[in-house]
């Protein structure tokens, strides 16, 4: 059966009809659906870990135990999960284990732009690298026939072009291979020194076989074309690039695994060739090791190192005519991302900014804070390090800093890797404080479940941690809810805690407005009778709020009613349009 599917829903097919039992996730853009769809499918038993390192561990746990199983992750995510990669490259594998990872070329929804190649190289682990959604169900189903067959995990990498964008795929029957016994064996499992440094020589004949593998494989495949002046190596999407601007003009060598490379079948094809080309996208990686080889080779002379490629880039290198849109003759006024109407977070930075504290943000849709006009986040780094970052900052600078100085985190994020923070401020003792942004959901991918909510991935019951508890546990005496709808008492809190000469976690506690079981009250509106155009409600930066004629207008399709802005206005100006019974 023939269909349209995103790459990433062609993924989750693939890993179906490969047998896959057990996935294991950490949501984050552009890898979510691949999780979100293999969650679909009953035979597979899926879940959201908490972060990538364990949702790694619980893959290869399944796969030791004989079952195949499936992790995923962006890019930075692998950042995470780095540990147990590069380890389980040298115990290998039972059953099939495959690793997604998607890069964001042009950085869509990333704090950086990491080519995860590199770490395909550095672990010594196979990457296949799909250039469609047929592909990608396709290579789904062949890593984990690669992974068996060489006793390794292997990655499969995506970006977000092939993971968001469709194109055709055939489906077939799921297939379930026999469950591989679990057999005892410490030399291969156990890697304390004595072990590893044997396992080290098994990874490298590893790499050469697979090195042999990848010269006749037709995952990497030769496609011929009329004028051999110029022949060029690409892969993933940079192929279809080529392919529109090319067409069949010059010979193409299609990489579908990009690691280990074929060096034969990249000799053979650059000796037909007159001038030989990469087309790659981020970093220099095939190019690099063609020039490795010693062959002559031109890619990021004409290609670049940043963003995403196109079809006018292609085109522009090669000198081929190629149509492109006409630019609009009016000019697009900006749209710069904010925070939604009734946005939860909204109302605890208008706090922040008008303490005038320093806050040190992380990954979120509360990075958003750092925007005009509430412009409160100073720093954001990566899943985490606003805990770890202000208890190092505070040590630096004494107490004059812990004053003024807070974290802000969210309850996803926090789960993922803020709790180790937060042991060391406990620990160590700065008097910190950390402010939870518990928006009952992981917001930012897609209001993905966590462990704080309740809820598994199906929206099932599941166990739920409790932030306070949680929290005294750990050591902080001081923790305080707030309601951040409450500005008065939202400031009252925020005072005492930065005063306090002890650390301190505040949670700050609303569910999101976008989750469908928000009741919202009816939208407010403007009595311009009263309004004086003071501005005062503009200062948070809601987008359901405008000026218009020089009085405050709401957009009654956007308010929730939330009341945030009522409680700036001097002048009353803010009415509810609740009907009186």
């Amino acid at each position: 059966m023939k269909q349209l599917m995103l790459g990433n829903v062609a993924a989750a097919r693939g890993l179906y009809e490969a047998g896959c039992s057990v996935a294991s996730s950490y949501p984050g853009t552009p890898s979510t659906e691949i999780t979100e769809e293999a969650a679909k499918y009953d035979e597979i038993y899926c879940e959201w870990a908490p972060n990538e390192k364990v949702a790694m561990e619980v893959a290869f746990g399944a796969s030791l135990a004989g079952k195949r199983s499936f992790c995923g992750m962006k890019h930075v995510g692998l950042n995470v999960a780095a540990d147990p990669l590069f380890t389980v490259s040298y115990t290998g594998v039972n059953a099939g284990m495959v690793i997604a990872v998607a890069d964001d070329p042009g950085m869509h929804s990333s704090q950086n732009e990491q080519d995860s190649r590199h770490y395909a190289r550095a672990a010594k682990i196979p990457m296949l690298e799909p250039s469609d959604s047929a592909e990608a169900l396709a290579f789904a189903k062949e890593a984990y026939e690669i992974s068996e067959a060489f006793d390794t995990p292997v990655l499969l990498k995506m970006c977000t072009r092939i993971a968001h964008s469709q194109s055709l795929v055939e489906t077939a029957e799921r297939v379930v291979p026999p469950v591989k016994q679990y057999e005892k064996n410490i030399a291969k499992y156990v890697m304390m020194p004595g072990n590893a440094i044997r396992r080290h020589p098994v990874v490298e004949e590893r790499t050469r076989k697979l090195t042999e593998f990848a010269e006749q494989s037709p995952l990497n495949r030769v496609e011929e074309g009329t004028d051999h002046s110029i022949g060029i190596i690409t892969s993933s999407t940079s192929y279809q690039y080529v392919k529109e601007v090319c067409g069949d003009k010059y010979p193409v060598l299609k990489l579908g695994m990009i690691w280990p490379m074929p060096d034969g079948k990249i000799r053979d094809f650059a000796s037909s060739v007159d001038k030989l080309y990469v087309v790659e996208e981020l970093d220099p990686f095939i190019e690099e090791h063609c020039r490795a080889m010693g062959l002559d080779v031109t890619g990021k002379a004409l290609f670049p190192v940043t963003g995403e490629l196109n079809q006018t880039i292609v085109a522009k290198a090669f000198g081929v005519e190629h149509a492109v849109g006409e630019a609009l003759s009016d000019v697009i006024p900006p749209r710069p991302p904010v925070m939604c109407a009734g946005c939860p977070h909204r109302g605890l930075f208008y706090t922040l900014n008008r303490n005038h504290a320093t806050v040190l943000g992380d990954i979120g849709c509360y990075t958003l804070g750092a925007v005009a006009p509430l412009s409160s986040i100073e720093m954001t780094l990566c899943m985490g390090a606003s805990v770890s970052s202000i208890h190092g900052y505070n040590k630096a600078l004494g107490a004059e800093s812990e004053k003024k100085t807070v974290a802000v985190i969210g309850d996803s994020t926090f789960m993922h890797s803020g709790m180790t923070g937060l042991a060391n401020i406990a620990y160590n003792q700065s008097n910190s404080t950390v402010i939870i942004l518990d928006n009952s959901i992981t917001g930012m991918t897609g209001h993905q479940q966590n462990p704080t909510t309740g809820y598994n991935i199906k929206g099932d019951p599941a166990g739920k941690i409790d932030l306070e508890q949680l929290c005294r546990a750990m050591g902080i005496n001081r923790v305080r809810v707030v309601d951040p709808y409450d500005l008065a008492e939202t400031d009252r809190v925020v005072k005492e805690e930065m005063a306090a000469e002890e650390p301190s976690v505040i949670i700050s506690r609303r569910p999101c407005a976008l989750l469908k079981y928000v009741k919202h009250k009816a939208p407010l509106r403007v009595n311009t009778d009263r309004c004086v155009g003071c501005k005062s409600c503009m200062r948070i930066g809601c987008p359901a709020i405008s000026m218009r004629e020089g009085k405050a207008h709401v957009d009654a399709t956007l308010c929730v009613g939330c009341g945030v802005c009522s409680q700036l206005c001097r002048v009353d100006a803010f009415e509810s349009t609740q009907r009186e019974e």
